[in-house]
Parts: C-alpha cells; sequence; structure tokens
C-alpha cells in the first residue's frame, strides 16, 4: 500500500477486510465492495482520504464517532460494523447496502409524488429519531446520505441513513467548528451557517429541505456560490412546495414551514416529534404505507459525502467555486456574514458622470445616511420585538400532569395548549416538554403548547387476516415499524393469501417508540402433494394428475425393471412432493423397456420376425436356421430388456 494508492482493489486492511471492487469516489473518501475474511460476509468500506491519515485530531475523532454510531441499531440505519487505520488508510466497515442512494431516485423521476415522499421521509426521520434517542446527531442529513436498498422476495426498498459523525469528525481536522462552515450548503440550518450550533433541530431543518427537494425535485436555494446558498438559508423563510408543484396538500406545506422554521425554538424539537406530525398528517390524508421502489437496477454511483459537479471538500482558508450545493464542504464562516451594501466613493464635484450628468455629492450621502439610520432602526427592530417589559419567561413544566402544567402557565400569564407524543422516558399523562422551551422569552398572554406524554407504545390488536396494509396503517399509527420479509411468510388453511397470519411481537407488547414489529403474512392454501403415478401405463397417470389439478407434461423415459413398459417410472416432483414455482407443472417420465415376446414353438423364420419388430436382435443356434422350430429362448419371454438387445433362440432340428 502506498500513499499514491488510487485503486486499492485486492488490498487487505489489517489483514482481514479485503477491499474489492469501487463504488463510488468523493472528494473526502472511496467506497468499496468488501470481504471481512474472518466472518466471511460481504462489506462496504469507506476509506478516508489519505491527508486525514496525518491528522491526529480527526484520527481522534473518527473513531470516537465510528464508536458512537456502531452502537446505533436500528433498521432504517446503515449499521457500523468496524473502524481502523491501515498505514496511511483510515477506513470505517458498514453494512453493504444493495441499492442507490435518494439523489438517484430523485435524478430519476424528478419530485416524488406525495405517498412516495412520505413513505421516504418516514423511514428516514425513524432513523434520526434513533439517533436523537441515543443522544447522536446526524449534521449532514441530505439525499446523498439517505440510501435505498434492497431487500425480502420480492425485493424492495428499505430506506437507510449513513454517515452519522462524519462532518464532525472532518471538522476536526485542522479546523475549528467556530470559524469553519462544514457540511452540504442547500441543506445546512440557519444556526449552522451563523454560529455553528448542530443539534437534533438542525436536523429537523435538513430533513425539512429533503421532504421539500423530494415534494418539488428541487432545492429551495440555488445559488452560483456556497456562500450565497448559506446567507439565504439565514435570511429567507423556505417556501410552501405548494409554491412549485400545485397539488401539495395544505398540511404537508405546512409541516415543510414548520420544520424549517429559521428560529430553531419553532421547529419540532428532534426527529421524534418531527416523526409524529407526519404521521398525524398522513392519516389525516388517509395515506397508507406504499413501497420504496430501488433506485434502477444498475444505480449509477455516489457516495453519501460525494459531490458530482463539485469537490466534496475544499480547504479551508482557500475556497473554490462551485456550480451546485450537494456537497459537503467547509468555507470560512465569516465569508457568510450578512454586509451592508457599500456606497462607492464620491467623485469630484466637476466631474462628468457616465450619463452625461455632474455628481451631486451632498444629495447623494444624504440620503445614504438616511437609508443607513432606517436600516439600522429596521434591524434594531428585528432583533428586539416585543420590549422586555412585554416578554415573560415560560415557566418549567415538564414531570408535571396537565391540570398542573396548565395551572403553571395560566398563572403565568400564558394560554396552556396540549397535544400528546409517545414517550419511552415520561411516564403517560405527565409533560414532556413545553413549546417555546422553558426559560424562552414570550409575549405574555402567548398560547405555549405542552407536550404531553401517552407512554410507550404498544403493539396494536391486529386479528388473524386483516390486510397487510391495514397491519401496517395500525403500526405505523402506534408509532412502530412495521417489516415484513416475504421470505418468512407461511402458507395457511385458514388465512387468505397476502393477509396477515402473526404479529411480533405479540399484541399489547410495550415497546420504544419506532421499535419494528415483524409482519407474517399468509402464502394461501399449503400446495397439494403429488399423487403416486409410479407404474400405471402413461395415459391413467396423466389423468390421475389433472385430476388432482396439476398439469403433467413428458418429462422423458428411462429404463426400469420394475415397472411394465411404457408404464410411468417417477414425476418431478417425486410423490408426495409439492411444486415450489406455483406452475401446477408435473413431469412424467416413462419406461423405455422393451418386453421380450415369447417366441418357444414358433417357426424360426415367424420368431426372428417378432424379435426384430419389438426392437431386439436375434442370435439363431441350430442345425436347420430356416425351417427349425424354437425350442428356447433367452432372455425368456416377458422379461424386460434394453432396446436392442441380443435374444438368443436355440430351434430343432
Amino acid at each position: 500500500m502506498t500513499t499514491t494508492d488510487t485503486g486499492l482493489a485486492g488490498t487487505l486492511l489489517e489483514r482481514r477486510y479485503r477491499v474489492d471492487s469501487p463504488i463510488a469516489r468523493g472528494g473526502m473518501s472511496s467506497v468499496y465492495r468488501g470481504v471481512d475474511t474472518r466472518l466471511d460476509r460481504p462489506v462496504a468500506i469507506k476509506i478516508m482520504d489519505p491527508r486525514f491519515a496525518d491528522d491526529r485530531s480527526f484520527v481522534e475523532r473518527f473513531e470516537r464517532e465510528a464508536r458512537s454510531a456502531a452502537k446505533l441499531h436500528h433498521p432504517n440505519v446503515v449499521t457500523v460494523h468496524d473502524q481502523g487505520v491501515d498505514a496511511d488508510h483510515v477506513f470505517l466497515v458498514m453494512e453493504l447496502v444493495d441499492g442507490g442512494t435518494l439523489r438517484d431516485l430523485l435524478e430519476e423521476r424528478g419530485h416524488l409524488d406525495v405517498p412516495l415522499a412520505l413513505a421516504i421521509t418516514e423511514q428516514m426521520l425513524a432513523a434520526l429519531a434513533a439517533a436523537h434517542a441515543a443522544g447522536l446527531v446526524h449534521r449532514d442529513v441530505k439525499p446523498e446520505n439517505v440510501l435505498i436498498g434492497r431487500t425480502g422476495t420480492p425485493p424492495t426498498g428499505v430506506v437507510k441513513v449513513a454517515d452519522f459523525g462524519l462532518v464532525r469528525a472532518v471538522a476536526s481536522a485542522g479546523t475549528t467548528s467556530s470559524s469553519v462552515i462544514l457540511g452540504t450548503v442547500a441543506y445546512l440550518a440557519p444556526e449552522q451557517v451563523t454560529t455553528g450550533l448542530a443539534g437534533e433541530r438542525g436536523d429537523v431543518y435538513s430533513a425539512g429541505i429533503v421532504l421539500y427537494e423530494m415534494l418539488t425535485g428541487q432545492a429551495p436555494y440555488i445559488g452560483d456560490t456556497a456562500i450565497s446558498v448559506a446567507y439565504r438559508h439565514v435570511n429567507d423563510d423556505v417556501p410552501a412546495p405548494s409554491t412549485v408543484i400545485p397539488g401539495v396538500p395544505p398540511a404537508l406545506d405546512d409541516l415543510v414551514r414548520r420544520a424549517t422554521r429559521r428560529d430553531p425554538e419553532l421547529r419540532p424539537a428532534d426527529a421524534g416529534a418531527f416523526l409524529h406530525e407526519l404521521r398525524r398528517i398522513r392519516a389525516s390524508l388517509g395515506m397508507g404505507p406504499v413501497a420504496v421502489p430501488v433506485p434502477g437496477d444498475k444505480p449509477a454511483p455516489s457516495l453519501p459525502d460525494a459531490e458530482r459537479t463539485v469537490p466534496a471538500f475544499a480547504p479551508v482558508g482557500n475556497p473554490s467555486p462551485v456550480t451546485g450545493p450537494r456537497g459537503t464542504r467547509a468555507i470560512p464562516r465569516t465569508m457568510a456574514a450578512p454586509a451592508f451594501p457599500r456606497t462607492p466613493p464620491p467623485a469630484p464635484p466637476d466631474e462628468p458622470r457616465p450619463d452625461g450628468g455632474a455628481k451631486r455629492p451632498a444629495l447623494i450621502w444624504s440620503l445614504a445616511a438616511a437609508a443607513l439610520v432606517l436600516f439600522g432602526i429596521g434591524i434594531w427592530w428585528v432583533a428586539a420585538g416585543p420590549t422586555s417589559v412585554d416578554r415573560t419567561a415560560i415557566p418549567q413544566v415538564a414531570g408535571m400532569d396537565q391540570a398542573t402544567a396548565a395551572k403553571t402557565l395560566s398563572d403565568a400569564g400564558f394560554t396552556p395548549k396540549f397535544t400528546q407524543q409517545r414517550n419511552n422516558t415520561v411516564a403517560a399523562g405527565l409533560a414532556v416538554r413545553s413549546d417555546p422551551g422553558a426559560g424562552s422569552g414570550a409575549v405574555h398572554g402567548s398560547q405555549v403548547t405542552v407536550v404531553l406524554s401517552s407512554g410507550r407504545p404498544t403493539v396494536p390488536d391486529i386479528s388473524s387476516n386483516t390486510s397487510l396494509t391495514q397491519a401496517e396503517t395500525a403500526i405505523i399509527a402506534a408509532e412502530l415499524i412495521p417489516q415484513h420479509d416475504a421470505n418468512a411468510d407461511q402458507f395457511s388453511t385458514t388465512v387468505a393469501s397476502g393477509n396477515v397470519i402473526s404479529v411480533n411481537p405479540q399484541p399489547g407488547t410495550q415497546l420504544d417508540v419506532n421499535a419494528p414489529v415483524s409482519i407474517i403474512v399468509s402464502k394461501g392454501q399449503p400446495p397439494q402433494p403429488v399423487p403416486d403415478v409410479v407404474g400405471l401405463p402413461r395415459d391413467q397417470a396423466f389423468a390421475k394428475l389433472q385430476a388432482a389439478g396439476f398439469q403433467p407434461f413428458d418429462a422423458g423415459s428411462e429404463f426400469s425393471n420394475d415397472v411394465p413398459a411404457g408404464a410411468v417410472t417417477k414425476t418431478s416432483p417425486a410423490e408426495g412432493g409439492q411444486v415450489s414455482d406455483g406452475s401446477k407443472r408435473v413431469g412424467v417420465f416413462t419406461n423405455n423397456a422393451v418386453e421380450v415376446p415369447s417366441v418357444v414353438g414358433q417357426p424360426v423364420q415367424q420368431a426372428m420376425q417378432a424379435l426384430q419388430q419389438a426392437g431386439l436382435q436375434v442370435d439363431v443356434k441350430g442345425r436347420n436356421h430356416g425351417f427349425g422350430i424354437v425350442i428356447q429362448q433367452d432372455p425368456d419371454g416377458g422379461s424386460l430388456v434394453k432396446k436392442g438387445t441380443k435374444v438368443t433362440l436355440r430351434s430343432f432340428p
């Protein structure tokens, strides 16, 4: 291995992980198919750019983030198996996802219809909710980091989020989070641009932008430079998706706008709260779960951190121009600071203007000064809002019951509003948090929403013979994740094909929010076993198989001493077997043996003719071959022999 390697195929990392064919390359890393030779399983190996290997702060942060990500065990999170450093290669060993990315799907289809966009967002938020519950923040949510893999038979798409914490690891490579904006500008929350703050609400903002892009086919902000895009996140409100694609339901417009508020306190508190709102809206729209398509039979290579049009990483202090907003980038934070427009210095009084007139510096400077004063007043008004006299700190209500929380807020001069949300740790009926949060300043008399815990979810009562769609809808409504593996489906004499036989865990079982629930689906009536037709004449065998519902066909012939010539020797599947492909076709094999005619006592010429007509050869022993009588034959008459067998005759005289 050398630092100049651009293709590592065939390399064995740490004497365990064999690097095979490349999947994709980007500015920060390359991803390869590989094999864990110790466990003999396929893996994906992300190998960071060699320039990171010499940075101790990066390596240490990379190892910490990898260990944290490896603790996440969720069906919608790309599993991290291992991490390591081998010579100048810092690498991550991950679950191999066979499919593509959400970016690939968007490039294939443009904008997605509402049910599909909601289905993908739900699984994406489920992954982020699991991370937030574990104290992890992603920091770089974007379509390139949302993978869609194949699962089950027939294959269906499953959404998996990748690269938790990778951006924070890269941020440690010779930079500081306070001086550098690191991430993908099209999806950065305003606070990530202005202060570097990256929390759960930042992931919520990025996920809201991704949902906007799925609904419209484009990111809300596009600019010639990364700075111009970042500036718009700080200064503009994300428009409603329906302004781009008419027909998007108003409830979804509101959800996207709420998730992408510039003020973090006005967004859902975390991905779990966002997921709860999304499921409530989908239920109100009457939309059940839909299958997620896997992008392309052979999706175009892409990296979670790759950028097809720009370098995925630009060294700090030397920002390069960009032509798109997708790649993970590092840019100085000072470049994103809003700036007042600069007024050019006035020309001398007598200098002619380009338009032929004379400049009037006194008037120009007076107007400029007035504009700056008005601009400053506007900035002060927006920043300060109502005076501190009109604003009151919101009291802490977490842990209170509804009556106590209502009284506490009313006594403080606020109007309480209550909503419910599942929670793994707070007992049912007690307050989880308020929105705006405790300690925040709010106008006296304004409304404060209190989120009450409805406790941990339980597996809903799904009776046998419920349709798969109804079962999935009920499980999602309980804030759990339905999982259906076609390989685990079973035959049933009582449950119709496609309906639910059972769920695991059983109904009534209490689980954590977003825990998986497996669904066992009926494959219909068990196949009828193939009847015994061995030894029957071919036509009788065909009739018996057809009466049992099968479709017999001639599969060939073979020699057998056990059944009469022309009779059935075997079937495929055999007696008692089942047709696995659902076609009901059964192959029938017949005996091609020849039954030797009995010719003892016949004239030699007549006996020879009978044996030859049966496909046998003849050898006559005796004095008078032409006019004698057959007194002995071998093999005896009635024997079963292969076609062409020689029959010896003895004649007299």
